[in-house]
């Protein structure tokens, strides 16, 4: 059969669309980027807040109209709002065919078939180093999921509700996974997880990830490589971990670290603790220990009991740790969460204009940072043509993570031959508030494309309207937010 595959939400759920694209190659069937010639048609949803919750609705729906116009047989509804809302789409969406859980990857084959799947084993579903997997993102790119799930009590997060207790890969299992990444020529891993910093916890391992990204940065390369990791909990970074990113030139001197607020009050009701005066020791000791470090951090204005005093403490400690990316996002009521359950919620426009505020103090932080970057040089990931104009290329320094950060716009090679997958050396003439532009000012040397790896686009997703009889149904019963297009 030909099947298709909508992937939406974080890295996490790609690795997963990735893994489920995998083994469907595995029992013999193929791949189409053509929605309207696939046999099956695989969406794979997020759930985290309700905007992501409304496009995942959206998207099943789009994708249910090519049963009608196109070839279609079968839709399979696959991640993390089957977990949440598993019975709702069976019952008020006969137009899947079938629901697959995040624990249950295993059995999107039988699903695609329309066979009923073997039980589940009974350990939540882990994917290893010699699981089938086809690529999605560019072939000097990829993720590496080395955790799954996650014990923190975090109130207003649902992830563990949808993802279980935390647990990770196997050391070797990872190692093997990179080695062979890097010999078909990737040149960036992503290593990704609810909270990479626990990893190897559970493997009765101290600073695990410390010893991961160690050996991980031992492994020979026949040209430049770098590693990545994302999703730093802040007790969690330690002091091993700083110097081993320090230590080894492979390792991208970058922390993602999510702190979420400053407010020690904030901090309590969110079940996380701390708070900002630590913080910014926190952030003195990681550019301490790692000259140069990026750092990147998000933030989630209105939460629950979230006073303007809080709001004014948060704004304080955003101008004094100066960070170089930061995310804001507004906080999201959901009904599953223990934060639902809080008073003093925040009324919608008081968050947006939080929201916004800091966004406008960080768009300064940063254009200023960004500024002093003028006329040095740095190391780039050249990503190929930019998606904004033709007459620019765009890359990535050590210091910006795909999809979630800023870029680099190439716009003078200096008559050298430059490629996708090549790591240059590239000196910036200009700054924007995120964006930096550069010239190339050194020669290819023995850079090589790589061209073992296969990857594959998969379906795009416009979060079209819903048809009238199926809004009518989503009105009446379906306990998920409507889609725009069906009210």
């Amino acid at each position: 059969m030909k099947i298709g595959f909508v992937s939406l939400g974080c890295p996490k759920n790609l690795v997963d669309t990735e893994v489920m694209m995998g083994d469907l190659l595995a029992h013999g069937h193929e791949l189409t980027a053509a929605p309207e010639d696939a046999d099956v048609i695989v969406v794979n949803t997020c759930s985290f807040i309700d905007p992501a919750k409304e496009e995942s609705v959206n998207t099943i729906l789009e994708m249910a109209e090519f049963k009608k116009t196109g070839k279609a047989q079968r839709l399979v509804v696959a991640g993390c709002l089957v977990e949440r809302y598993r019975d709702d789409i069976r019952t008020m969406l006969p137009e899947v065919d079938a629901v697959l859980g995040t624990n249950e990857l295993e059995k999107i084959a039988p699903l695609c078939e329309g066979l009923e799947p073997k039980d589940a084993a009974s350990a939540p579903y882990l994917y290893h180093d010699l699981t089938p997997r086809v690529f999605t993102t560019p072939r000097h790119s990829a993720y590496v999921k080395v955790i799954e799930g996650c014990d923190h009590p975090c109130t207003f997060c649902v992830i563990p509700q949808y993802r279980g207790s935390f647990r990770s890969r196997r050391f070797e299992s990872v190692v093997s996974e990179v080695t062979r990444m890097f010999a078909q020529g990737v040149r960036e891993v992503n290593l990704i997880g609810q909270d990479t910093t626990s990893y190897g916890g559970d493997l009765g391992m101290k600073n695990g990830l410390a010893q991961l990204l160690a050996r991980l940065a031992a492994i020979p390369t026949s040209q430049e490589a770098w590693v990545r990791f994302l999703y730093a909990y802040p007790n969690r970074v330690t002091t091993e971990l700083l110097e081993t990113i320090a230590a080894h030139e492979k390792l991208c001197k970058y922390i993602d670290i999510p702190l979420q607020h400053a407010s020690a009050a904030v901090l309590k009701r969110m079940k996380r603790g701390s708070n900002g005066d630590l913080f910014l020791k926190l952030i003195e000791r990681m550019r301490a220990t790692i000259p140069g470090v990026t750092i990147r951090t998000s933030m989630i204005v209105g939460f629950p009991g979230e006073t303007g005093s809080d709001f004014e403490e948060l704004c304080q400690f955003v101008e004094a740790a100066q960070v170089d990316n930061l995310g804001v996002f507004r906080y999201s009521d959901e009904d599953t969460a223990k934060s639902y359950h809080l008073d003093g919620k925040v009324d919608k426009r008081t968050i947006y204009n939080r929201q916004r505020r800091l966004m406008a103090l960080q768009r300064k932080i940063s254009a200023r940072r960004n500024k002093r970057m003028i006329g040095k040089e740095m190391r780039v990931l050249v990503e190929g043509p930019s998606a904004e104009t033709d007459l620019l290329w765009e890359g990535r320094s050590m210091g910006q993570a795909p999809e979630i950060d800023g870029v680099v716009y190439l716009n003078d090679f200096n008559d050298t031959e430059v490629r996708p997958g090549q790591i240059r050396l590239v000196r910036v003439t200009e700054a924007h508030d995120y964006d930096l532009v550069g010239e190339v000012i050194d020669e290819p040397g023995n850079q090589v494309t790589p061209e073992k790896q296969v990857v594959f686009n998969i379906l795009p997703s416009k979060g079209g309207s819903a048809s009238s009889s199926v809004s009518q149904r989503l009105k009446s019963g379906l306990h998920m937010p409507v889609p725009a297009g069906a009210r």
